[in-house]
């Protein structure tokens, strides 16, 4: 279904003139599937209710409508000052990418190759303190 969305959209911001931004978040975490649903809890929080949203056990898929570049770093920023401020109940590392249309390409496969080769590497959370008491 998000490919589904995510084509009708990339067809919209075509004819529109518009910028489309695709973003992945890869944790790095020991269960890295319970890592996932808590991002994609906490990105919830900062997205617009136009944009997607998508989660499956091991990556965070966010596209941003109406976003070029430097709006998704924006985006990005809120979501990841969000994140730093957040105590996982496990260490968990994170790993993003994001490619934008139609900088990067106009399609959902090179978009996701662009969003997955532009990946860099965030710093470790610290565990939550009462996940050490159990």
């Amino acid at each position: 279904m998000f490919d589904f969305v995510l084509a009708n959209e990339l067809k919209r911001a075509a004819r529109s003139q518009n910028f489309v931004t695709l973003v992945v978040m890869e944790p790095r975490a020991v269960n890295r599937a319970a890592a996932v649903r808590e991002i994609a809890a906490l990105v919830a929080r900062e997205l617009r209710e136009t944009d997607l949203l998508a989660a499956d056990d091991e990556r965070v898929w966010m596209v941003l409508l109406d976003a070029d570049r430097e709006n998704a770093q924006c985006v990005m920023g809120r979501v990841m000052s969000r994140m730093e401020h957040y105590q996982f109940a496990t260490p968990v590392g994170l790993v993003t990418g994001a490619g934008c249309c139609p900088t990067d390409g106009a399609d959902i496969a090179t978009l996701r190759s662009a969003a997955l080769a532009a990946r860099t590497a965030r710093p470790d959370r610290a565990p939550h303190p009462t996940a050490e008491a159990q």
